[in-house]
């Protein structure tokens, strides 16, 4: 019955004054959010071809992992490949400093988060975002491959996204590379006997990561996957993520 039916209110039922000025503030974020996928676009097209490098910003510069991941980025670096990171401390202002003394450009999409206040100083290009899923995509729609260093929420987060949109076919399949088995097995581990042995995903989905701790192996390993394919993506392929 018509009366039984929930009330859900929409915009234009609002009163004017408070509609305009909900209108007025939706619209100036559409433009922030437009604005930042601009800048990316005109900022990272070229860059390619790029590998998108995460890790803990709690890492500190005596970790062993610090140290792995400037020797990546590094790598990574004089091979030709353009380094990206969040832009912020811990691992990924290892691989950014790896990757600002090597021969290709260093790339920082910085956010101001609690803990992540101040950009590292090894950037060539550092761009700035308020938006979480813009800068995630620019992660994604830039990167040749993924390297995954130890990490927390926000690189499970990161991890998580470029493995569903690979699996969901929104993204064409690059490499994807955990680096540290120690931390990474027990996850993986799971994956394996609880997600695919419950058929939440398939066994062959597991063949989208691979664990190697060894820098040189994991640029060894970039070089082999694009042996048998072009690095550009190719016309059938989806050329980015959520765009």
């Amino acid at each position: 019955m018509e009366s039984d039916r929930k009330f859900v209110p929409r915009l234009r039922q609002l009163t004017e004054e408070r509609a305009t000025s909900r209108k007025a503030s939706e619209s100036w974020q559409m433009f922030t959010i437009m604005a930042e996928f601009i800048d990316a676009a005109e900022r990272l097209s070229e860059v390619r071809p790029a590998v998108s490098v995460f890790g803990s910003s709690r890492t500190k510069a005596d970790d062993p992992y610090y140290a792995v991941a400037i020797d990546i980025a590094r790598r990574l670096s004089d091979e030709g490949f353009s380094v990206i990171t969040g832009g912020g401390p811990g691992i990924m202002e290892a691989a950014n400093k790896g990757a600002f003394e090597g021969k290709s450009p260093s790339i920082g999409l910085n956010i101001e988060l609690p803990r992540e206040q101040k950009a590292n100083p090894w950037q060539n290009i550092a761009l700035q975002f308020r938006h979480f899923f813009a800068r995630k995509v620019a992660f994604v729609k830039y990167a040749d491959a993924y390297v995954v260093l130890p990490g927390g929420f926000g690189t499970l987060d990161e991890l998580s996204e470029v493995l569903t949109l690979i699996q969901t076919g929104k993204t064409r399949r690059i490499p994807v590379i955990l680096v540290g088995s120690d931390f990474w097995r027990g996850l993986f581990d799971w994956m394996r006997l609880q997600m695919a042995g419950s058929g939440m995903i398939d066994p062959d989905d597991l063949g989208l990561v691979q664990m190697i701790d060894e820098p040189a192996r994991v640029v060894e390993a970039i070089f082999a996957f694009y042996e048998a394919r072009d690095i550009v993506p190719s016309e059938t392929e989806p050329h980015s993520s959520f765009l």
